[in-house]
Protein backbone atom coordinates (compact mmCIF):
# COMPACT_ATOMS: atom_id res chain seq x y z
CA UNK A 1 0.00 0.00 0.00
CA UNK A 2 2.51 2.67 -1.19
CA UNK A 3 0.20 4.54 -2.69
CA UNK A 4 -3.92 4.62 -2.68
CA UNK A 5 -5.62 6.47 -4.98
CA UNK A 6 -8.28 7.86 -2.18
CA UNK A 7 -6.38 10.55 -0.41
CA UNK A 8 -5.15 11.37 -3.74
CA UNK A 9 -8.22 12.34 -5.75
CA UNK A 10 -10.32 13.42 -2.40
CA UNK A 11 -7.65 16.31 -1.89
CA UNK A 12 -8.84 17.62 -5.23
CA UNK A 13 -13.00 16.88 -4.07
CA UNK A 14 -12.53 18.40 -0.66
CA UNK A 15 -11.27 21.46 -1.72
CA UNK A 16 -7.66 21.21 -0.97
CA UNK A 17 -5.82 24.09 -1.34
CA UNK A 18 -2.15 23.06 -1.68
CA UNK A 19 -2.14 23.13 -5.88
CA UNK A 20 1.20 21.78 -6.26
CA UNK A 21 0.97 19.17 -3.54
CA UNK A 22 -2.70 18.48 -5.55
CA UNK A 23 -1.29 17.86 -8.93
CA UNK A 24 2.05 15.73 -7.35
CA UNK A 25 -0.39 13.91 -6.12
CA UNK A 26 -2.48 13.19 -8.65
CA UNK A 27 0.20 12.77 -11.04
CA UNK A 28 1.73 10.22 -8.52
CA UNK A 29 -1.77 8.44 -8.87
CA UNK A 30 -1.76 8.48 -12.99
CA UNK A 31 1.51 7.25 -13.67
CA UNK A 32 1.36 4.32 -10.19
CA UNK A 33 -2.33 3.45 -10.12
CA UNK A 34 -3.54 3.49 -13.39
CA UNK A 35 -2.64 0.85 -15.88
CA UNK A 36 -3.59 1.54 -19.72
CA UNK A 37 -2.39 -2.02 -21.02
CA UNK A 38 -4.10 -3.86 -18.78
CA UNK A 39 -7.03 -1.73 -18.58
CA UNK A 40 -7.40 -1.09 -15.06
CA UNK A 41 -7.39 2.02 -12.54
CA UNK A 42 -6.22 0.33 -9.15
CA UNK A 43 -6.97 1.54 -5.64
CA UNK A 44 -3.64 0.94 -3.85
CA UNK A 45 -0.50 -0.74 -4.77
CA UNK A 46 1.75 -2.85 -3.79
CA UNK A 47 -1.15 -5.08 -2.55
CA UNK A 48 -1.30 -6.48 0.99
CA UNK A 49 -0.17 -10.35 1.41
CA UNK A 50 1.84 -11.20 4.49
CA UNK A 51 1.66 -7.50 5.71
CA UNK A 52 3.15 -7.08 9.53
CA UNK A 53 0.82 -5.76 11.47
CA UNK A 54 -2.05 -7.44 10.21
CA UNK A 55 -4.19 -4.74 7.99
CA UNK A 56 -7.77 -6.39 8.56
CA UNK A 57 -9.99 -8.11 6.66
CA UNK A 58 -8.84 -6.09 3.57
CA UNK A 59 -5.52 -8.50 3.80
CA UNK A 60 -8.27 -11.54 3.69
CA UNK A 61 -9.02 -11.09 -0.28
CA UNK A 62 -5.97 -12.45 -2.31
CA UNK A 63 -3.58 -9.52 -3.29
CA UNK A 64 -5.02 -8.04 -6.49
CA UNK A 65 -8.77 -8.47 -6.01
CA UNK A 66 -11.21 -6.07 -5.03
CA UNK A 67 -9.67 -3.08 -2.15
CA UNK A 68 -6.70 -5.43 -1.70
CA UNK A 69 -4.86 -3.53 -5.07
CA UNK A 70 -7.51 -4.35 -7.71
CA UNK A 71 -9.89 -1.46 -9.13
CA UNK A 72 -12.42 -0.88 -6.91
CA UNK A 73 -14.64 1.32 -9.40
CA UNK A 74 -16.04 4.22 -6.81
CA UNK A 75 -12.55 5.14 -6.20
CA UNK A 76 -11.57 4.84 -10.29
CA UNK A 77 -14.22 6.92 -10.49
CA UNK A 78 -13.65 9.79 -8.22
CA UNK A 79 -10.40 9.46 -9.61
CA UNK A 80 -11.98 10.98 -12.82
CA UNK A 81 -14.21 13.60 -11.14
CA UNK A 82 -11.37 14.79 -9.37
CA UNK A 83 -9.48 15.08 -12.68
CA UNK A 84 -12.26 16.76 -14.56
CA UNK A 85 -12.44 19.49 -11.38
CA UNK A 86 -8.89 20.07 -12.30
CA UNK A 87 -10.12 21.25 -15.76
CA UNK A 88 -8.60 17.76 -17.11
CA UNK A 89 -11.65 16.88 -19.05
CA UNK A 90 -9.59 15.10 -21.72
CA UNK A 91 -7.41 12.62 -18.51
CA UNK A 92 -11.10 12.34 -17.05
CA UNK A 93 -12.89 11.15 -20.46
CA UNK A 94 -9.88 8.31 -20.64
CA UNK A 95 -10.05 7.05 -17.18
CA UNK A 96 -13.94 6.32 -17.43
CA UNK A 97 -13.81 5.03 -21.21
CA UNK A 98 -11.01 2.65 -19.66
CA UNK A 99 -13.76 1.94 -16.83
CA UNK A 100 -16.58 1.87 -19.21
CA UNK A 101 -17.59 -2.14 -19.51
CA UNK A 102 -19.14 -1.23 -22.66
CA UNK A 103 -15.29 -0.37 -24.07
CA UNK A 104 -14.02 -3.98 -22.56
CA UNK A 105 -16.15 -5.88 -24.60
CA UNK A 106 -15.67 -4.27 -28.42
CA UNK A 107 -13.55 -7.08 -29.53
CA UNK A 108 -13.15 -11.32 -28.72
CA UNK A 109 -10.19 -10.71 -26.73
CA UNK A 110 -11.74 -7.82 -24.33
CA UNK A 111 -14.64 -10.18 -24.16
CA UNK A 112 -12.68 -13.39 -22.74
CA UNK A 113 -10.64 -11.21 -20.76
CA UNK A 114 -13.46 -8.99 -18.95
CA UNK A 115 -15.64 -12.11 -18.78
CA UNK A 116 -18.64 -9.43 -17.61
CA UNK A 117 -21.87 -7.76 -18.73
CA UNK A 118 -20.92 -4.81 -21.26
CA UNK A 119 -24.28 -2.89 -19.77
CA UNK A 120 -23.48 -3.13 -16.37
CA UNK A 121 -20.38 -1.83 -14.76
CA UNK A 122 -18.68 -3.94 -12.42
CA UNK A 123 -18.03 -3.13 -8.59
CA UNK A 124 -14.07 -4.48 -9.11
CA UNK A 125 -12.17 -5.16 -11.52
CA UNK A 126 -8.70 -7.95 -11.01
CA UNK A 127 -5.77 -6.75 -10.31
CA UNK A 128 -3.92 -10.16 -10.21
CA UNK A 129 -1.85 -11.40 -12.55
CA UNK A 130 -3.93 -14.40 -12.80
CA UNK A 131 -7.37 -12.89 -13.59
CA UNK A 132 -6.16 -9.03 -14.80
CA UNK A 133 -8.76 -7.39 -16.64
CA UNK A 134 -11.51 -9.45 -15.23
CA UNK A 135 -14.93 -8.44 -13.85
CA UNK A 136 -16.11 -8.76 -10.40
CA UNK A 137 -19.50 -8.11 -8.65
CA UNK A 138 -21.78 -6.92 -11.48
CA UNK A 139 -25.30 -5.80 -10.69
CA UNK A 140 -24.05 -4.98 -7.17
CA UNK A 141 -22.55 -1.08 -6.66
CA UNK A 142 -23.33 2.09 -6.55
CA UNK A 143 -20.45 3.27 -8.69
CA UNK A 144 -22.71 2.96 -11.55
CA UNK A 145 -24.69 6.23 -10.29
CA UNK A 146 -21.24 7.96 -9.58
CA UNK A 147 -20.36 6.76 -13.05
CA UNK A 148 -23.64 8.54 -15.11
CA UNK A 149 -23.36 12.05 -12.48
CA UNK A 150 -19.46 11.98 -13.25
CA UNK A 151 -20.17 11.93 -17.14
CA UNK A 152 -23.11 13.68 -16.92
CA UNK A 153 -21.87 16.62 -14.52
CA UNK A 154 -18.26 16.89 -14.29
CA UNK A 155 -17.43 16.11 -18.12
CA UNK A 156 -20.58 17.51 -19.73
CA UNK A 157 -21.14 20.61 -17.30
CA UNK A 158 -24.58 19.80 -16.30
CA UNK A 159 -25.48 20.98 -12.80
CA UNK A 160 -29.03 21.78 -11.90
CA UNK A 161 -29.85 23.24 -8.49
CA UNK A 162 -33.65 23.68 -7.67
CA UNK A 163 -34.79 25.50 -10.90
CA UNK A 164 -32.04 26.50 -11.92
CA UNK A 165 -29.15 25.30 -14.86
CA UNK A 166 -25.26 26.19 -14.67
CA UNK A 167 -23.34 24.69 -17.22
CA UNK A 168 -19.49 24.03 -17.13
CA UNK A 169 -18.56 21.49 -19.34
CA UNK A 170 -15.06 19.96 -19.35
CA UNK A 171 -14.97 18.68 -22.28
CA UNK A 172 -11.53 17.58 -24.23
CA UNK A 173 -10.55 19.65 -26.89
CA UNK A 174 -11.27 17.36 -29.89
CA UNK A 175 -15.20 17.13 -28.85
CA UNK A 176 -16.39 19.59 -31.09
CA UNK A 177 -19.98 18.90 -30.26
CA UNK A 178 -22.00 17.29 -27.33
CA UNK A 179 -26.28 17.12 -26.85
CA UNK A 180 -27.74 16.59 -24.08
CA UNK A 181 -32.20 16.61 -23.53
CA UNK A 182 -33.27 17.46 -19.89
CA UNK A 183 -36.97 17.35 -18.98
CA UNK A 184 -37.76 20.13 -16.29
CA UNK A 185 -41.54 19.16 -15.52
CA UNK A 186 -43.78 20.02 -18.58
CA UNK A 187 -40.50 21.86 -20.37
CA UNK A 188 -38.14 20.30 -22.36
CA UNK A 189 -34.89 21.34 -23.05
CA UNK A 190 -32.48 20.25 -25.74
CA UNK A 191 -28.80 21.31 -24.90
CA UNK A 192 -25.76 21.44 -27.19
CA UNK A 193 -22.32 22.00 -26.84
CA UNK A 194 -20.42 23.92 -29.34
CA UNK A 195 -16.74 23.91 -28.97
CA UNK A 196 -15.70 27.01 -30.77
CA UNK A 197 -11.94 27.18 -29.73
CA UNK A 198 -9.74 26.02 -27.01
CA UNK A 199 -10.37 26.95 -23.53
CA UNK A 200 -12.78 26.55 -20.80
CA UNK A 201 -14.69 29.88 -21.17
CA UNK A 202 -18.27 29.42 -22.47
CA UNK A 203 -21.12 31.95 -23.29
CA UNK A 204 -24.86 30.32 -22.89
CA UNK A 205 -27.66 30.89 -24.86
CA UNK A 206 -31.34 30.28 -24.31
CA UNK A 207 -33.99 30.44 -26.98
CA UNK A 208 -31.57 32.74 -28.88
CA UNK A 209 -31.26 35.11 -25.91
CA UNK A 210 -27.66 35.16 -23.70
CA UNK A 211 -28.00 33.66 -20.58
CA UNK A 212 -25.93 36.11 -18.16
CA UNK A 213 -25.01 35.74 -14.47
CA UNK A 214 -27.21 33.33 -12.28
CA UNK A 215 -27.68 30.74 -13.92
CA UNK A 216 -30.47 29.66 -16.60
CA UNK A 217 -33.91 30.07 -15.23
CA UNK A 218 -36.04 27.17 -15.65
CA UNK A 219 -39.18 27.29 -16.92
CA UNK A 220 -42.70 24.68 -16.57
CA UNK A 221 -44.15 25.99 -19.04
CA UNK A 222 -44.62 23.11 -21.34
CA UNK A 223 -42.49 24.03 -24.55
CA UNK A 224 -39.68 23.07 -25.85
CA UNK A 225 -36.17 25.10 -25.16
CA UNK A 226 -33.15 25.41 -27.11
CA UNK A 227 -29.69 25.88 -25.25
CA UNK A 228 -26.50 26.32 -27.24
CA UNK A 229 -23.66 26.40 -24.62
CA UNK A 230 -20.52 27.92 -26.87
CA UNK A 231 -17.12 26.84 -25.29
CA UNK A 232 -13.88 28.44 -25.86
CA UNK A 233 -15.52 31.87 -26.73
CA UNK A 234 -12.82 34.70 -26.13
CA UNK A 235 -15.45 36.39 -23.42
CA UNK A 236 -15.19 35.58 -19.74
CA UNK A 237 -18.05 37.42 -18.62
CA UNK A 238 -20.23 34.54 -18.20
CA UNK A 239 -16.71 32.01 -17.34
CA UNK A 240 -17.51 32.01 -13.63
CA UNK A 241 -21.31 32.35 -14.01
CA UNK A 242 -22.02 28.91 -11.91
CA UNK A 243 -20.84 27.75 -8.79
CA UNK A 244 -17.48 26.16 -8.55
CA UNK A 245 -17.68 22.60 -8.43
CA UNK A 246 -15.91 22.13 -5.33
CA UNK A 247 -18.42 24.48 -3.70
CA UNK A 248 -21.47 22.16 -4.84
CA UNK A 249 -22.91 19.10 -2.62
CA UNK A 250 -21.67 16.40 -4.91
CA UNK A 251 -24.25 13.83 -3.13
CA UNK A 252 -27.89 13.90 -2.85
Amino acid sequence: ARIDSLPQSWAVLAGGTNQDRIRRAMDSAEEILVRPREGVVLLLTPPFDSSTPHPGYIQGYPPGTRENGGQYTHAAIWLAQARARMGMGALAVRLLQMINPAERAKDPPGVAAYRGEPYAVAADVSGSPLRMGASGWTWYTGSAGWMYRVWIEDVLGFHLRGDRLYMRPEIPDEWSTGELTFRFRSSVYRISLERVSAGRTCRIECDGKRVERGGLKLRDDGTDHRVVVRIGVDDDSTSHDHPDPNEMPIAN
